[in-house]
This record gives structure tokens, C-alpha cells and sequence, in this order.
């Protein structure tokens, strides 16, 4: 009986030592441009983001990575997205892509027209998910800050932004709208309507208070 008590007690014990385990991190990747690959640098959203999930006492449930590649267009993404994302086997995919989509058909023409960019993108949200990864999109933030939507590709970038709202809701997606967020930030901290200086260097790579900005937001999505 004692020998049988002994054994009883230590498998409860056992049970008990395991609910305390910690869990397995959550793998994050951030797959997207320039302003990803210059976000694990010091001061990038990335890295303030890592900090941030430490200051909170969290950096044993998230591993953070960074997937970004500058001048990429969705269908660069679609292209790279099996060594780049899947081989890492991530549990979260942030996609933050679309600027250049828009903003190189007018410098070099080399963007993504608008119904190339709805197929690219949801072909790419497809192969993640087919790994059971959750997906996280987020809109293309800005391209010059004036907030009067006087900038050359706001146009454009206001309809590509619709589209991945209604496409982010429709297939039950997570969403950052930094088009939105910025173009709010820019009305209340913008009086001079200036083209950049606000939250980012020169209209699209952000600045200290654009990767602080991009990190909170971030950060709300993986909660």
C-alpha cells in the first residue's frame, strides 16, 4: 500500500510540475520590404517591439522574426515566401507589402496593377494558412505625410488599403490599418501639412515615433 501511495504521489506530482511549464513560444514573422528588413535594426519596430514585449514580462512567449526585403511587391513575396516564411514554421504571419506595388508603377514601372495585387496577395495568404499559421495583414501606411490626401500615390493607395480591409474581415484575418492610424496621426500632429518629418523620414521608412507607433500597433494585433 505504501509503495502504491509512493508511486500514486509522485505521478501528481509530476502532473503538477508540468502545468507549470512554460509554453512553447508563438514564431512571428514580419514578411514584407524595406521597412521590415530595416525593423530588426536598432530602433526598428521590431526591435522596439522586443523590448517592449520584455518590459511586460512576455519575451517567453513570443520569438520574433524579421522577413522583410527591400523594393519587394507582393508577388516578390509570393515568390520567396517557401524559404523566407514556411521553412521557418511560424505560428503568425504579419504581411505589412504594398507600397511599392503602388508607388513603382509611377517610378520605374514595375508595380503590381490592382487586380494582380488582390490575386498575389490572397495566393500568398493561402500557402500560410495551408500551414495552419494565422495570418495578420496590414495596409501600406503612407507615400508623403500630408494629410489632406494631396500626395501623388494616395489615390492608390487608398483603394489597395480598401481591398485588404474587405478582404481581412472576409476571410476572418487580423488587421493593422496603418493607412488608416497614419492618416489620423498626420491630422492631429501635421498642422504645416508637411510631406514627411511626422513619423517618417521621407514619406514611407519610418522614423523613431514611426517605429514606436508601428510597435504599439503590432503588438495590439498579437494580444
Amino acid at each position: 500500500m505504501g509503495i502504491k501511495l509512493t508511486v500514486l504521489t509522485a505521478f501528481i506530482a509530476c502532473l503538477f510540475l508540468m502545468s507549470f511549464r512554460g509554453e512553447k513560444k508563438k514564431k512571428v514573422v514580419f514578411f514584407g520590404d524595406s521597412i521590415t528588413e530595416a525593423a530588426v535594426n536598432k530602433g526598428g519596430y521590431i526591435d522596439v517591439l522586443q523590448n517592449m514585449i520584455a518590459a511586460k514580462g512576455a519575451a517567453d512567449k513570443f520569438e520574433l522574426n524579421g522577413a522583410g526585403i527591400s523594393g519587394n511587391k507582393i508577388y516578390d513575396l509570393y515568390l520567396r515566401i517557401e524559404k523566407d516564411v514556411l521553412e521557418k514554421k511560424p505560428d503568425v504571419v504579419v504581411i505589412w507589402v504594398g507600397v511599392n506595388d503602388v508607388w513603382h508603377k509611377s517610378s520605374s514601372n514595375t508595380g503590381t496593377d490592382f487586380d494582380k495585387f488582390g490575386k498575389f496577395y490572397n495566393a500568398v495568404v493561402k500557402k500560410i494558412q495551408a500551414t495552419g499559421a494565422k495570418v495578420i495583414i496590414v495596409t501600406p501606411a503612407a507615400i508623403g505625410e500630408k494629410n489632406d490626401f494631396s500626395n501623388a500615390q494616395d489615390g492608390d493607395l487608398n483603394a489597395y488599403s480598401s481591398w485588404m480591409r474587405k478582404y481581412a474581415k472576409t476571410n476572418g484575418l487580423g488587421l493593422v490599418d496603418l493607412r488608416t492610424i497614419f492618416h489620423e496621426y498626420s491630422l492631429a500632429n501635421n498642422p504645416d501639412n508637411w510631406f514627411n518629418r511626422i513619423l517618417t523620414t521621407d514619406g514611407v521608412h519610418l522614423n523613431a515615433k514611426g517605429n514606436a507607433l508601428v510597435a504599439a500597433e503590432m503588438w495590439k494585433a498579437l494580444q
